[in-house]
C-alpha cells in the first residue's frame, strides 16, 4: 500500500471512528486505466454499487471478498477515490446473473444485455490470459454488492 493510500485510509478511519488497523483492501476495477477511471467515478457518484469477478480464477490464498469488509477504490493511476463496504457476497453461474445485479453494476444502459455484452468479452479475455482456459456460460461468478461510505 502506498503512502498516499495509507494516509487516505487513516483519514477515513479517524473520520469514522475506526481503529487505524481496521483491515482494508485497495484495488481498481477492470483491466485498463480508462476502465478503472470510469468505474471508480461511477462508484464515487453512487451509481455503481456492485461488481462481479470470476470465482475460479482466484488463486489459493488470494483474498476473496467478504461481507463487512472495507475497500479503497482506486482510479487507473492507483490513487484513492472513495471507500466502500461490502454488503452482500454470493456465487452464481455466469448465465444466472440477474437483471437486478446488472443494474447495480451501473454500466452502460444498466441492462442485463449490456452487462452480458461487456462482461462476456472481459471474462473471455481474463480466462484466456490468466488461466489459459476458455470462458464458459456456467462459470461461477462471485457477485459483490457494496455501499459507498465516503
Amino acid at each position: 500500500m502506498t503512502d498516499e493510500i495509507k494516509q487516505f485510509w487513516q483519514a477515513f478511519c479517524r473520520k469514522h471512528n475506526l481503529a487505524l488497523d481496521t483491515p482494508v483492501e485497495a484495488w481498481a476495477f477492470g483491466d485498463s486505466q480508462a476502465m478503472a477511471d470510469d468505474l471508480a467515478q461511477l462508484v464515487d457518484q453512487g451509481i455503481k454499487t456492485a461488481t462481479t469477478s470470476a470465482f475460479e480464477l482466484y488463486q489459493p490464498g488470494e483474498h476473496v471478498p467478504a461481507v463487512g469488509e472495507y475497500n479503497i477504490i482506486l482510479d487507473g493511476r492507483d490513487h484513492p477515490v472513495c471507500v466502500t463496504r461490502t454488503e452482500v457476497v454470493y456465487i452464481v453461474p455466469y448465465n444466472q446473473v440477474t437483471p437486478e445485479h446488472a443494474y447495480h453494476e451501473g454500466e452502460g444502459d444498466r441492462s442485463l444485455a449490456y452487462w452480458r455484452q461487456v462482461h462476456t468479452e472481459f471474462f473471455q479475455r481474463e480466462f484466456r490470459e490468466e488461466a489459459g482456459k476458455e470462458f464458459y456460460e456456467q462459470a461461477p461468478m462471485l457477485c459483490e454488492v457494496f455501499k459507498k461510505i465516503d
